[in-house]
């Protein structure tokens, strides 16, 4: 799931389970009250553009998260020639020929089926990105219009 497709499935629960509400209301006049606990409540700040930037020192699995949770706002960043690149959609990738000895933030491989980047633990095998000012494409669109060497 990322960000806009659990909004979406919750914003159906939500609504599915306010017609349930209002159904019990209408049929026996009241609904049960429960006061939500105090303890372990957390206020989430609003997610910033500053949070986007990923720190490839991270595992792979981690980043895989953090580029579905920042769907679609304000999208995964990483650093590509002084561009501010958006990842949309990625997955880790274990193990990978190019990875020993790899510095994080590596290019190691640049196929069509994703730009794999060496991480932390793992690799990340980005299969959605978006240039400045550009729309989201696929891995293999991307490469065709701007080319990367691994």
């Amino acid at each position: 799931d990322t960000t806009a497709t659990l909004h979406d499935r919750l914003a159906a629960d939500g609504a599915r389970l306010i017609v349930d509400a209002l159904v019990r209301l209408e049929r026996d006049g009241t609904l049960p009250a429960t006061p939500q606990p105090a303890d372990g409540v957390t206020y989430a700040e609003k997610i910033g553009k500053h949070e986007a930037a990923l720190d490839w020192r991270k595992p792979a699995d981690v980043l895989a998260r953090q580029v579905r949770a920042f769907d679609p706002f304000p999208g995964g960043v990483a650093m590509l020639d002084g561009a501010a690149i958006k990842l949309w959609a990625a997955e880790p990738v274990a193990t990978h020929d190019g990875l020993v000895d790899t510095a994080p933030g590596t290019i190691v491989d640049a196929a069509p089926e994703g730009v794999v980047v060496a991480c932390g633990s793992g690799a990340l095998r980005v299969t959605q990105l978006q240039k400045p000012g550009g729309k989201r494409l696929p891995a293999r669109e991307f490469l065709a219009g701007s080319p990367l060497a691994a």
